[in-house]
């Protein structure tokens, strides 16, 4: 029987940066993957291809407006959806492949099959041909990732009714595509298919799109979709999906009580994710889950069993790629006898659509839950010159900070490179900066970040300069 002193159950983000840390720091590692590619959900069905498709469908977009630069572009611009999503899988394949490329590098082994623990030491990995081999770990860290959710009635068919797996692989560009969930997959696959001609509309439970981040960020992000052509049905909750041939029926009620009905060809359920225990065995091993189906864990990210630890989607908080990864290296470094730590707070949060979203830290709804007195600082795109020059005006930069202190209490974006810019925020709060602090370092011109200068600025007595 193989023993190792750590063995890694799945090779998402969280679970081979765990894996190459743990190897970094001297331990014989091991990593268990149930699929024939690495990378998880985030680089085979996730985070990665959805960015392809986003990056191709906004080139789409963008080449109907080269006129506006003086760039005649002669002939009918066509979509080619199959080149589309062959280039996807493509970057798809390459990014797997760097994986694998790690694992060797870091000489960690990888086994292909199912992980299912025997007991708290030893882990049966079950192969897609029926054989299997049994494994000792002294220790284990659970990286199972998540599945997509759903809602008790629908019935996913994988055709037209989907999920976004499907929905990053389809053989055409949907006529009508009804989105069910107005989070961040649903309005980042909403507008790949609105840009390449489908009509898009989402349904959503909340009051509004993006229900966890700050409301004036949702508020935005809605009216630049808006503006595009994508329709929004908030406060609406669906009582029922039905497919007749090549027609979704999707019925929903508004707040008054009245349905609502909408006919299209696809119909994309994205209500979120759940834990992926399946086939784990976690009993065997004395690890609990919550009523939740979470792997319950202390602050340490430690299970019930000493030796078994879990991270990312399939443990309590956000379910970000980025988290994931921050886990599998605070767990390695623990098992190593460092003292790491995270500071949940500042674990960014991006939204792919473009403007992008980005925010990290507190929202003003929740500084006024808490009751906490905030001043708030805020600067638009449109009075950048950078942004003028790139035609990209649309979004602001926000920034809320604690009214005595000056400090920063949260920083939210909706602009062009917001997924980049939302770094400085982080970096600053990490040590403790005040918006003063952001206003005396020098921001180089003309550049998107001088918006976070300048609405630092308009927090400190509202001393924005190019307002």
């Amino acid at each position: 029987m193989s023993s190792f002193d750590v063995v890694v159950i799945g090779s998402g983000p969280g679970g081979y940066v765990a894996a190459i840390r743990c190897a970094q720091l001297g331990m014989k590692t091991a990593i268990i993957e149930k699929y024939s590619t690495l990378g998880g959900t985030c680089l085979n069905v996730g985070c990665i291809p959805s960015k392809a498709l986003l990056a191709s469908s906004h080139h789409f977009q963008e080449i109907q407006h080269f006129a506006d630069h003086g760039i005649e572009v002669s002939g009918e611009v066509k979509v080619n959806l199959e080149k589309m999503i062959a280039r996807k899988q493509a970057v798809v394949d390459q990014t797997s492949g760097g994986v694998k490329f790690l694992m060797d590098k870091n000489n960690i082994t990888v086994f292909e099959g199912l992980g299912s623990f025997e007991s708290a030491t030893t882990i049966k990995v079950t192969k897609n041909d029926g054989s299997s081999e049994t494994i000792e770990a002294k220790n284990t860290i659970i990286a199972t990732g998540s599945k997509p959710s759903s809602l008790p009635f629908i019935s996913i068919d994988k055709e037209r009714v989907i999920t976004s797996t499907e929905a990053l692989k389809l053989k055409e560009v949907p006529k009508h595509l009804i989105i069910i969930g107005g989070g961040v997959i649903g309005l980042e696959l909403g507008q790949v298919y609105l840009r390449l001609g489908s009509q898009v509309s989402v349904v959503e439970f909340a009051d509004r799109v993006l229900p966890t981040m700050d409301g004036a960020v949702s508020k935005e992000i809605t009216k630049v979709l808006k503006k595009a052509g994508m329709k929004f049905y908030t406060s609406h909750k669906v009582q029922g999906v039905e497919r007749n041939g090549d027609v979704v029926i999707v019925k929903a009620e508004n707040a008054k009580g009245e349905i609502i009905t909408l006919e299209g060809d696809y119909s994309l359920v994205s209500v979120g994710r759940r834990p992926y225990t399946d086939g784990l065995n976690a009993e065997k091993a004395g690890v609990k889950l919550t009523e939740r189906g979470q792997i319950e864990v202390n602050d340490h990210l430690q299970t019930t069993a000493s030796n078994i630890y879990a991270i990312g989607d399939v443990v309590r908080g956000a379910m970000l790629a980025h988290k994931a990864e921050e886990e599998g290296v605070l767990v390695a470094e623990q098992l190593a006898g460092q003292k790491p730590h995270i500071d949940y707070n500042l674990i960014p949060g991006v939204v792919y659509t473009w403007p992008e979203v980005a925010a990290v830290g507190k929202t003003e709804e929740q500084l006024k839950a808490e009751g906490k007195e905030y001043k708030v600082g805020q600067f638009p795109f449109k009075a950048l010159g950078r942004a003028r020059a790139s035609a990209d005006t649309d979004g602001f930069v926000k920034i809320l900070a604690d009214k005595v202190t000056d400090e920063i209490l949260g920083m939210h974006i909706v602009g062009a490179r917001a997924a980049d810019l939302i770094a400085e925020a982080v970096v600053a709060m990490e040590f403790r900066a005040s918006a003063e602090d952001i206003t005396r370092m020098s921001h180089a011109h003309p550049t998107f970040a001088e918006a976070i200068k300048e609405a630092a600025l308009a927090a400190t007595e509202n001393r924005a300069l190019h307002v």
